[in-house]
């Protein structure tokens, strides 16, 4: 089983625009990551997102370059600021794959709580548009399967 964890893509500074949706290159960075998730056919039980434009837009590109049986879902639990403890044990009693689309802290704090089980100790390096697959091969233990950011897609 996997997961996949995905911080939204560059948004907008508040003072420009309070909604903050993506900026020009939040939104190319995406759509680099969307052409690279169509290439390896993902398929996901869900796209959830925090329901933040940011996330939303983030989420609904992706949506579309991979298939996802229920579609794009704004969720609880998915804030900057949320506890993590909550949603890491829905994740733990899941048996589909699924796609979260988040912010940080709180997408750090998640991966290093499933993966060691202690959200302060920080394991990846999110950016914005980054996405973190976590895979669940044993059946038990979570693990980092992969990581891809921005950085890796651009030419």
């Amino acid at each position: 089983m996997k997961i996949y964890l995905v911080q939204h893509g560059d948004s907008l500074d508040k003072d420009i625009d309070p909604e903050r949706p993506l900026s020009d290159q939040g939104q190319k960075d995406i759509q680099l990551l969307s052409n690279f998730l169509s290439l390896l056919k993902i398929e996901v039980s869900c796209v959830y997102h925090s329901g933040k434009l940011r996330a939303q837009q983030t989420a609904e590109s992706l949506s579309g370059h991979i298939f996802s049986k229920n579609g794009v879902e704004s969720r609880a639990g998915l804030e900057p600021l949320d506890d993590v403890i909550p949603l890491a044990k829905e994740i733990n009693q899941l048996k589909q794959n699924m796609m979260f689309v988040g912010h940080l802290p709180f997408m750090n704090k998640l991966v290093s709580q499933l993966v060691v089980e202690e959200e302060h100790r920080i394991l990846v390096s999110f950016k914005p548009g980054s996405l973190v697959c976590l895979d669940k091969a044993d059946g038990i233990d979570w693990c980092i399967a992969w990581m891809i950011c921005p950085e890796l897609l651009r030419e």
